[in-house]
């Protein structure tokens, strides 16, 4: 290790910019990410039918900007550690566009609004707004996180994600590889044995490459890709630089108040999120300052939404790893500034054409069902039921979807078949629907409740029964909207579930002041095959 003498006569380690593990760390990262972006382009293309020219030519270039920002940011924090501790194995923490929230900004806010409004861009407004509102909550969750996090159970907040994973990011990705099974199992089956069971491959090539490969092979000589929508593509090819666009965000905002109910506890877990990041890369030996975490993924966020881009980054899980991988301060920059170029270029439409999609959806599958499994192994076991009751409310919210969507392609809707009629048939739609309303608030008040339950900490189950009312009454949760007595009835059985909890605590040893370090105790149960599997986030 070389070194250096201060002017006081202390000597101090020379940082270098770049070491010979920094090309491994940031192409392991650089590849996590551009399947990301692959990913959230087809969502926008495929699902939300936003046109090719603003996805290429907009909504990229303004991810572009994040992942230049947020990568640029990390390692200067990275370097300033280094410098402070004198050290020269200070690892950056990775960044990119959260794989959570670009299916949530999908499925929950744009493809909703699309299907009622038939109108792309008016769907890409919504989904710029609720960006914004994310990286505002992110950051004032920079100062009010700690307090939330500690007296939130993990299994509330882990619980209404692996809700989401298993509705909204699992269940499309499976049912499309099953259009194609051919192609996609096999990738499958490389991604599952790769990635939970740590196998490595000859030559240590990354598992995502590999299976990516083998499934883009098996695609072309199959002849399920086409050469002329290559040939296409490349013609389509053109450069794409950022502009702000603040009439669409402007347009988005106007209709603020639906997307509060999804905003509010995605922000909140966002910023929960981050903190388990640092804490997991202070275990590593990096002890990086919360507050600068966070605000830069808020920052990002809002920063994102103006120019375009619906889809908030964030602080990636897998610190350790990349460490381990021997990536020190400026990986995760490089990989940024490759990715970002990528998008500048406008080649993602061509790397679309070249990749079938039954060779990108098993990836996708393969995070809903990490996500879904990691709720379970990070939190103490009694609390697996809060975690399944917290995953219930997303599963009644996309049943809904599926039902509405059903329903409208016959040209009619839920209304016009009556309640009675869809009874009949065994379908309980408006249950589903109330059960449903501001899913991932709902699942996180609910996980809460029970989990204060099992843990026979009632004044607590109480207080988040009495926050149910009031968020139901108002509309966040079980509502079809955000207004005044929305839903009265649900507010009530909430209440009634609040003085039933008070009326236990009157038989009960008082609970402690503080909560109980069930992060410290989940930890203990987590597997080492979950904990091994962290780049994606």
């Amino acid at each position: 290790m070389s070194t250096r003498v201060k002017d006081n006569g202390a000597t101090t380690a020379r940082l270098p910019w770049w070491v010979s593990g920094d090309l491994n760390a940031a192409f392991g990262l650089g590849f996590n990410v551009l399947v990301n972006v692959l990913v959230l382009a087809s969502l926008c293309v495929g699902v939300v039918q936003i046109p090719k020219g603003d996805v290429f030519g907009i909504i990229l270039p303004a991810l572009a900007i994040q992942l230049l920002i947020g990568n640029g940011y990390y390692a200067f924090l990275a370097r300033r550690l280094a410098r402070r501790e004198n050290r020269t194995d200070v690892c950056a923490m990775p960044y990119g566009p959260s794989v959570p929230h670009m299916f949530i900004v999908t499925f929950v806010i744009m493809l909703p609004t699309y299907l009622a409004t038939k109108d792309p861009i008016r769907a890409w407004e919504a989904g710029l707004a609720w960006s914004f509102i994310i990286g505002l909550i992110v950051l004032a969750g920079a100062f009010v996180g700690p307090y939330i996090r500690r007296f939130t159970p993990r299994a509330a907040l882990l619980g209404t994600l692996a809700g989401i994973s298993i509705a909204f990011i699992s269940m499309r990705p499976a049912a499309q590889m099953w259009q194609a099974l051919w192609i996609a199992l096999p990738v499958f089956a490389i991604i599952v044995i790769g990635f939970f069971t740590g196998r490595k491959l000859p030559g240590n090539i990354p598992i995502g490459l590999a299976a990516l490969l083998v499934g883009t092979a098996i695609g072309w000589i199959g002849g399920y890709m086409s050469a002329p929508d290559v040939v296409t593509a490349v013609k389509d090819v053109a450069i794409g630089l950022p502009t702000f666009n603040i009439s669409l965000l402007r347009k988005g905002l106007s209709a603020v108040a639906p997307l509060l109910a999804t905003a509010i506890p995605l922000g909140i877990y966002n910023f929960c999120e981050g903190m388990t990041n640092v804490e997991s890369a202070a275990v590593a030996g990096d002890s990086y300052n919360l507050r600068s975490v966070l605000l830069a993924d808020g920052t990002g966020a809002v920063v994102g939404a103006a120019l375009g881009s619906p889809f908030p980054p964030a602080v990636y899980i897998g610190h350790p790893g990349w460490k381990e991988a021997g990536g020190r301060t400026t990986y995760s920059l490089a990989s940024g500034v490759v990715i970002a170029l990528m998008c500048f270029l406008g080649l993602f439409g061509l790397l679309s054409a070249l990749i079938p999609l039954p060779a990108i959806v098993p990836i996708l599958l393969y995070i809903g069902l990490l996500i879904g499994a990691q709720a379970f192994a990070s939190v103490p076991k009694a609390h697996a039921v809060a975690v399944v009751v917290a995953i219930i409310p997303n599963v009644a919210s996309w049943a809904t979807g599926q039902i509405d969507d059903v329903l409208s392609a016959a040209g009619t809707s839920a209304t016009k078949v009556g309640n009675d009629a869809l009874a009949k048939a065994g379908v309980v739609y408006d249950g589903l629907k109330s059960l449903g309303g501001g899913a991932i608030l709902a699942g996180m008040v609910l996980g809460a409740i029970v989990a204060f339950m099992i843990d026979k900490r009632y004044y607590w189950a109480a207080g988040y029964c009495a926050a149910g009312a009031v968020l139901s009454f108002i509309g966040l949760i079980h509502g079809e909207q955000v207004g005044w007595a929305a839903s009265p009835g649900i507010a009530l059985g909430y209440l009634f579930a609040a003085v039933v909890c008070l009326a236990f605590s009157f038989n009960s040893t008082p609970a402690p002041a503080q909560m109980p370090d069930e992060h410290a105790a989940a930890a203990a149960e987590v597997p080492e095959h979950l904990v091994a599997v962290e780049p994606t986030r």
